[in-house]
């Protein structure tokens, strides 16, 4: 189940979590983030293709590429026997940007974004079916846990793709990770 936590900044012991889709939607949507659940009933083998999950998604795809003059779309698959799985998410925790406004749909699995917004920082627990976007320029950062389980098709508004902008800030590893964000739950 999905799941929201806003943090002070400077307080990442001191959350207030909601577990209500609506609630969390509500939220977020005072952010300008847009988290909707969307309907994720193909199931893929371990080692599909993007291809193959893109296809199985195209008309959603391509109603969010209308919606929002989107110019690329790929496909980010993590499980646990992944060569390069810990460098992956060395990358992902470190806060950072991008220039443009971003969507994340997952397709299979889970994984945490955290939204660092002003003196608060926002943990959404984002599983199948969840849609979520991150504005252009806030600083987040995602866990995908040590052992990564997810497939997520992702959306940009430049054709360039997946292009962060690190801001050096370690304010990531003062924060629970996924798995730890897990077991609070």
């Amino acid at each position: 189940m999905s799941a929201l936590t806003t943090y002070p900044a400077n307080q990442p012991g001191q959350g207030q979590t909601w577990r209500d889709f609506d609630a969390i939607a509500g939220q977020l949507s005072g952010l300008g983030v847009q988290f909707e659940r969307w309907q994720a009933e193909q199931t893929f083998a371990a080692d599909a293709h993007a291809d193959t999950i893109l296809a199985a998604y195209r008309s959603s795809i391509d109603k969010l590429k209308q919606q929002y003059g989107f110019q690329s779309v790929d496909v980010i698959s993590l499980n646990a026997e992944h060569p390069n799985k810990d460098a992956l998410r060395q990358k992902f925790l470190a806060e950072h940007t991008h220039s443009d406004f971003e969507v994340r749909f997952f397709v299979e699995g889970k994984g945490l974004f955290y939204l660092h917004v002003g003196d608060q920082v926002h943990a959404v627990l984002c599983e199948q079916g969840d849609l979520i976007s991150v504005p252009a320029d806030t600083k987040h950062w995602f866990d995908m846990g040590e052992n990564p389980a997810f497939k997520c098709i992702r959306l940009f508004t430049t054709e360039d793709g997946w292009v962060a902008d690190f801001t050096g800030d370690k304010i990531a590893d003062s924060f629970p990770t996924l798995d730890q964000y897990l077991a609070a739950l």
